[in-house]
């Protein structure tokens, strides 16, 4: 057994030297919430853990109660050797934070390739000004980003009005986009313009992502069972089985690749008729106006369960979302409770709170 040690997001660099500690073998690193007014939050962890364990990262808990997850040693380096196998080796800029396994990741490739990363102050809200001093900060070479959605659209929207902003993103080797399902008109509109995105598929579970472009990087292998994905290789966390089950709807396109049709927990059942929330969500962002969209179910007295849609956009929108998703899906997708939002509740991760936001729209 080994000792598991506490630091808080916001000692970024901290962060990074102790990670660097525990994969040559030292004590295992837990990355709690930032300081507040210089005051830590201690939060209720094992003080020890398995010797092969180097890092314990909490999930998002976007859609659950969040649960620790221990990482091996082999687990990550595996996952960050993949990745360089696949798009290479150069300096990292982290924009995520480090008590996610996306950030932390970023911060594992770094050691590894060893080339110190740009630390962007991931405490404040991401913006392009900010994206664009962090990337003229890096040396020159081969440049990598890991972003969610949220943040590539507000590179998308700053792109035409700011040449710095478009100059940095096209310096990037390879931008990696992950997290949740991304807005396919954004990434068209910047693969486009010449830059080189990644979409990438995985979880806390698997060291982050363990699919890029829809094909398994590593040694990792993929199966449907029911309809659901599971996952096998050297990037699982310490598990007890040689299959991971997921959550997630799957399947395979013709040309052999990896298609996430939503989450199984996703799939509501209004009045008999099942509805998948995440298609509500991408039908709705096909809607000028519709800057972001989430879908949730609220309880029904009629139909046990109806679609409730929170968005950030121009309010008239309102009702061309009910009716595009009425023409699209059928009339058990009209939500019950459209609501625009000036900024719809996130988690620390930049995902967005769908249990706040199902709390908020359930009023």
């Amino acid at each position: 057994m080994k000792k598991l040690i506490q630091i808080p997001a916001n000692q970024t660099f901290e962060v990074l030297l102790a990670l660097n500690q525990a994969l040559e073998g030292g004590d295992a690193v837990f990355v709690g919430k930032p300081e507040v007014n210089g005051i830590a939050e201690v939060e209720d962890l094992p003080r020890e853990v398995s010797d092969e364990t180097a890092v314990v990262v909490r999930s998002s808990g976007s859609t659950g109660r969040p649960k620790l997850i221990e990482l091996s040693h082999t687990a990550i380096l595996a996952s960050a050797k993949a990745t360089e196998d696949k798009i290479g080796q150069g300096q990292w800029l982290l924009a995520l934070p480090v008590n996610y396994v996306a950030g932390l990741m970023v911060l594992v490739r770094s050691i590894v390739s060893d080339q110190q990363p740009v630390l962007m102050n991931t405490q404040l809200p991401f913006t392009p000004e900010a994206f664009v001093r962090g990337a003229s900060l890096m040396a020159e070479g081969k440049r990598f980003l890991s972003v969610v959605p949220t943040q590539l659209s507000r590179l998308a929207e700053a792109v035409d009005d700011d040449p710095m902003v478009f100059s940095s993103l096209r310096k990037f080797e390879a931008i990696l986009v992950g997290g949740q399902r991304s807005d396919f008109a954004v990434m068209q509109k910047l693969k486009s313009m010449g830059i080189n995105l990644i979409s990438t598929y995985g979880m806390t579970e698997t060291c982050g992502g363990c699919v890029y472009d829809g094909e398994p990087i590593g040694d990792t292998k993929l199966r449907i069972n029911d309809g659901l994905l599971e996952v096998s290789g050297s990037v699982l966390a310490n598990i007890d089985s040689e299959w991971l089950p997921t959550n997630d709807l799957a399947r395979f396109a013709d040309d052999g690749k990896l298609e996430i049709m939503g989450r199984a927990d996703r799939v509501i059942n209004s009045g008999g008729l099942k509805v998948s929330l995440d298609r509500v969500e991408e039908i709705s962002r096909e809607i000028a106006g519709v800057v972001e969209i989430a879908a949730v179910a609220i309880d029904d007295a009629e139909f046990g369960q109806r679609v409730a849609v929170g968005f950030e956009g121009t309010p008239e929108v309102s009702e061309a979302i009910s009716e595009h998703l009425v023409e699209i899906i059928g009339r058990e997708a009209k939500p019950k409770k459209i609501q625009q939002f000036r900024d719809l509740p996130r988690l620390s991760s930049q995902k967005l709170d769908l249990q706040k936001i199902q709390s908020i729209l359930s009023e």
